[in-house]
């Protein structure tokens, strides 16, 4: 294959990056294009849109995810170093997961991820119909909640800023008759940081799955 050749691999690559330099309302096709060094209407020879694209970015997040995983002895294990990952490589790339990460690509990765979660609970001893609720317990909280924190990174900084300085100032201002609750936390309730509560959330999730488990992880 020569250098520069226009492939599926290479498209995806330039979007992520392009994505990952421009934000959500920077990703076109005619700057797309540009970054290939190819005409635009080049590209529809290996994608139908830029839906589909965004689809195969979305499966790239997952892959990345994904890259060195192997399963845990633990099944509990598994399933929550699968959710730390996604949540990782959403991060790292904001504007795509804001993009497409709630999109069920179809696509390698996607698999993957999804036998492995519905693996591990097959390992707690789940028959197949709880297996498959669970698992949409565990991969809706995992994609959702890091596609809503990758959606707030991907926001340009002034508005975070704005977002943040808002957040703070309503609610250390909130009146105590009214609020009492509020003003008891004001102070450490701006504190907490988002990891602890990703932690405390996927702790909390894994937990109530070990109880129903026929056969919880050992310690």
């Amino acid at each position: 294959m020569r250098r520069g050749a226009l492939t599926p691999e290479r498209i995806v690559d330039v979007s992520l990056r392009l994505l990952d330099e421009h934000g959500t309302d920077g990703f076109t096709m005619p700057r797309l294009g540009k970054a290939l060094g190819a005409d635009q209407t080049a590209v529809y020879r290996h994608f139908a849109g830029k839906d589909e694209i965004l689809l195969a970015v979305a499966d790239r997040l997952l892959e990345e995810a994904l890259t060195g995983f192997e399963a845990h002895p633990h099944w509990s294990d598994t399933l929550a170093d699968v959710c730390r990952r996604v949540r990782g490589a959403y991060l790292a790339h904001p504007a795509a997961a804001a993009l497409s990460g709630p999109r069920t690509t179809r696509r390698p990765a996607e698999m993957r991820a999804a036998d492995t979660v519905i693996g591990a609970l097959g390992d707690a001893g789940f028959g197949a119909a709880e297996a498959a609720l669970l698992y949409r317990v565990v991969a809706d909280f995992a994609l959702l909640w890091s596609g809503g924190e990758a959606a707030f990174h991907s926001l340009d900084a002034e508005t975070k800023a704005h977002e943040a300085d808002g957040w703070a100032r309503a609610y250390r201002a909130a009146d105590p008759r009214e609020y009492p609750h509020i003003h008891r936390v004001r102070d450490p309730l701006f504190e907490v940081d988002s990891a602890d509560v990703f932690e405390t959330a996927l702790r909390l999730l894994l937990d109530s799955i070990e109880q129903r488990a026929p056969r919880p992880p050992q310690t």
